[in-house]
């Protein structure tokens, strides 16, 4: 286990995947959504107060005119200033401004939170990585719909794209 990150709030954006309404109240493992909600509330809450991006992405079912009930963020997730993208693919930078958005910013290291680890979480890690971004990946703000799933990204995948951290270990640089 490493101990607390050096995070520099001028490069580092939040990004927390698919905290609606109809996704947190799924059946999750190895915790509930709402045990991710507090945690992906409380790292919001710390990149905002460090002057860093909060990036909430949220799905949308393409080619239907209208979106299941439960389809927005959770009331009161985002925040005046935070950055919402909608995606329409498993993951949050196909088909979408996210990348440009992000690059305008100088964001050069993406901290990831969300549900589920192993769908919307991993995809939108992966094509960070895979566009240059490091990563890092909060364990205890996600959740999925099996612990099996949870454990084998968390615990096999994740390792290999970025660092793996608890809530309680991420901090900022001092300015």
């Amino acid at each position: 286990m490493i101990g607390p990150l050096a995070l520099d709030p001028a490069r580092s954006a939040l990004v927390l995947v698919d905290l609606m309404d109809r996704i947190v109240a799924l059946p999750l493992e190895p915790r509930k959504g709402t045990e991710v909600l507090t945690a992906a509330a409380e790292l919001a809450a710390l990149f905002r107060a460090a002057g860093a991006p909060v990036v909430l992405v949220r799905v949308e079912r393409p080619g239907v005119a209208d979106q299941p009930p439960g389809s927005g963020l959770v009331p009161g997730l985002a925040h005046h200033g935070d950055l919402e993208i909608v995606k329409r693919t498993i993951g949050a930078f196909q088909g979408t401004d996210l990348d440009a958005r992000l690059r305008e910013l100088g964001v050069t290291t993406l901290v990831f939170g969300g549900i589920a680890t192993n769908l919307g979480v991993e995809s939108t890690a992966r094509a960070a990585l895979d566009l240059g971004y490091d990563l890092v990946l909060v364990e205890d703000a996600m959740a999925a719909f099996t612990a099996a799933e949870h454990e084998s990204s968390t615990r096999l995948d994740f390792p290999r794209l970025g660092t793996v951290v608890t809530l309680d270990q991420v901090r900022f640089v001092a300015g």
